[in-house]
């Protein structure tokens, strides 16, 4: 009786280590920092959070692109506002998940995903840009952005602002708050434009 019973502790041990194993590799992709010069986990965009961009991009026209785009639910919510709407983001399964999403969802014609390290590439062509970032990239984000997006771009910054750009529009409250810039000078201007109308909606 020792022998069967032993057989099936072994059995029953290598398949939890192997479920265990299994759950480890598909979900460290989600955790894992998404872009490789600053720490930035996933965190998944709230509802809130949401319909705040959303408000920000109200009588907005134009190309899309959200920086470090997550599970792609910022592109896919404006693809189905009419955007044609690009993600950019290094973690590949989060890229390859985005994709399913934006499928499944019916907007796959009007969205993309590049895996991509936002720090190589050029967001010139875009005049929506939609950022979830964090404290240590924004200053270098900022500099970038400026130099790179036409005067007619807007910014929209989730969870933290830009640390010398003063907002002309701000939502929400708390970790929902979301700031709107608009490049309303030429690019390389060292201060934006006095003329600043706050709107804050809770």
């Amino acid at each position: 009786e020792g022998s069967p019973r032993r057989s099936w502790g072994l059995l029953v041990t290598a398949g939890v280590g192997g479920t265990l194993v299994a759950l480890y590799a598909v979900a460290t992709p989600f955790v894992t920092p998404a872009l490789r010069k600053v720490c930035l986990p996933f965190v998944p965009a709230t509802a809130t959070q949401i319909q705040n961009v959303l408000k920000m991009l109200e009588n907005r026209s134009g190309s899309l692109v959200d920086i470090g785009s997550g599970d792609g639910r910022i592109v896919i919510a404006a693809a189905k506002r009419g955007f044609k709407a690009v993600g950019y983001e290094l973690n590949p399964w989060l890229v390859w998940y985005s994709r399913y999403r934006a499928w499944r969802d019916g907007v796959h014609q009007n969205t993309k995903f590049y895996i991509s390290d936002l720090w190589k590439v050029s967001f010139s062509r875009y005049t929506n840009v939609v950022v979830f970032g964090v404290p240590q990239m924004m200053p270098q984000l900022e500099k970038k952005l400026q130099e790179e997006l036409e005067c007619n771009a807007r910014i929209i910054a989730c969870r933290f602002p830009f640390p010398c750009w003063i907002p002309d529009h701000t939502t929400g409250e708390g970790i929902d708050t979301v700031w709107a810039y608009d490049l309303k000078h030429p690019r390389g201007c060292e201060t934006k434009s006095l003329e600043i109308t706050p709107e804050t909606e809770s």
